[in-house]
């Protein structure tokens, strides 16, 4: 059965204040049917395509030929896209985290709080399957991402700043058995960062600052994972019940 895809014109940038009123911004990929790679998604690092789960079509960032990091193909002209003169700042930065993959999603500006979702299928991967969800991507490159590891079993939050990454917080014990969907959810609110799997509330953060910036997904290392049913929603009344 088709999905739903309910997403505005590409190249039409919808800052977060237009969404917050009542805007659901989702994307599913079927409508990208014999397309090679998503036209939503401006990938920087890493080898991003379009792919088939079944009679599915999916977002697949793709590390069987992971090589000690592959920039993507086009990524000046993409990050010129996304940040206009200073893109090469951005590419100065974002080239030290080429363990990483990252995929900018291009309808959303600025995302200063609401919630962002994916469901996520780890294929493969001997390193690791980390799927995330990027955001608070700055112009310099800097960012943070929530991921989720089938081989490890755990949620993370990590920060990626001035060419370094750290643990920001560490949740053990999440199951995430490979080769089954699961969908990662992080809600945002102000300083305020949650983080769900599977609609279970796992880790809760304060940042520093107002999360704010561009947004995306993520992954790690020879991963194969598969992508679908990315979702943006406006705020709603956070449920603080965590994990016991």
């Amino acid at each position: 059965m088709r999905k739903v895809l309910s997403v505005f014109l590409i190249g039409v940038l919808f800052s977060l204040s237009v969404l917050a009123v009542s805007s659901v911004i989702k994307v599913d990929f079927d409508s990208e049917k014999g397309n090679k790679t998503s036209s939503y998604f401006a990938s920087i690092v890493g080898l991003w395509h379009l792919d088939r789960d079944g009679d599915n079509i999916v977002y697949a960032v793709d590390g069987r030929k992971w090589a000690r990091g592959t920039m993507s193909s086009g990524v000046a002209e993409k990050a010129k896209l996304l940040y206009g003169e200073r893109y090469a700042e951005f590419l100065d930065n974002v080239q030290a985290y080429k363990y990483f993959p990252l995929t900018v999603f291009k309808g959303i500006e600025n995302f200063t709080g609401g919630e962002i979702s994916v469901r996520f299928k780890g294929i493969s991967g001997r390193i690791d399957q980390g799927a995330g969800i990027a955001f608070d991507i700055k112009k310099n490159g800097d960012y943070l991402v929530i991921r989720a590891n089938p081989l490890e079993n755990n949620l993370v939050l990590f920060r990626l700043k001035n060419g370094r990454r750290s643990v920001v917080k560490w949740i053990r014990n999440v199951k995430t058995p490979s080769k089954v969907w699961h969908t990662l959810k992080v809600v945002i609110d102000g300083r305020k960062v949650y983080g769900y799997l599977n609609g279970k509330l796992y880790l809760t953060y304060t940042n520093k600052t107002p999360i704010s910036g561009r947004i995306g997904l993520w992954s790690k290392a020879d991963s194969y994972v598969f992508f679908d049913d990315f979702t943006v929603k406006p705020l709603k009344k956070v449920k603080t019940e965590s994990k016991k």
